[in-house]
């Protein structure tokens, strides 16, 4: 097996797994209730909500590689969202905080991405 493809599917499973933990802490912890509700949003909770299943559903169709492509696009959206409402504020606080609260944000983001160019997912 190709090495290159071998390191994806790590990396594909990784990320399933960071998605669908961080999708059950949302629905399982009250205390990011608490977060979203401080958070610019019309129906905080309800986001809340779609984005942990959003979040659990994308990663479980990673980790049964159905979907990819509409999945991966999901998830891209989530981090998109989630970087432009948590940390692009942090930028108040300066560019050095900022790029630190976002530094695990942009690595979820980067990843997508190179999952979702990559064709090598769908064999």
């Amino acid at each position: 097996m190709d090495r290159s493809f071998q390191i994806l599917k790590f990396l594909k499973f990784t990320v399933a797994f960071v998605f669908i933990t961080s999708g059950l802490m949302k629905v399982v912890n009250s205390e990011l209730a608490d977060y979203f509700t401080s958070l610019p949003l019309p129906y905080p909770v309800e986001t809340m909500y779609t984005v942990a299943w959003v979040e659990i559903g994308g990663g479980l169709l990673l980790l049964f590689n159905k979907y990819l492509k509409p999945a991966l696009l999901a998830l891209i959206v989530v981090m998109a969202g989630a970087l432009l409402l948590t940390k692009v504020p942090a930028l108040h606080g300066g560019f050095v905080h900022a790029l630190f609260s976002a530094r695990l944000d942009i690595v979820m983001l980067v990843l997508l991405i190179v999952l979702y160019r990559n064709r090598v997912l769908t064999t």
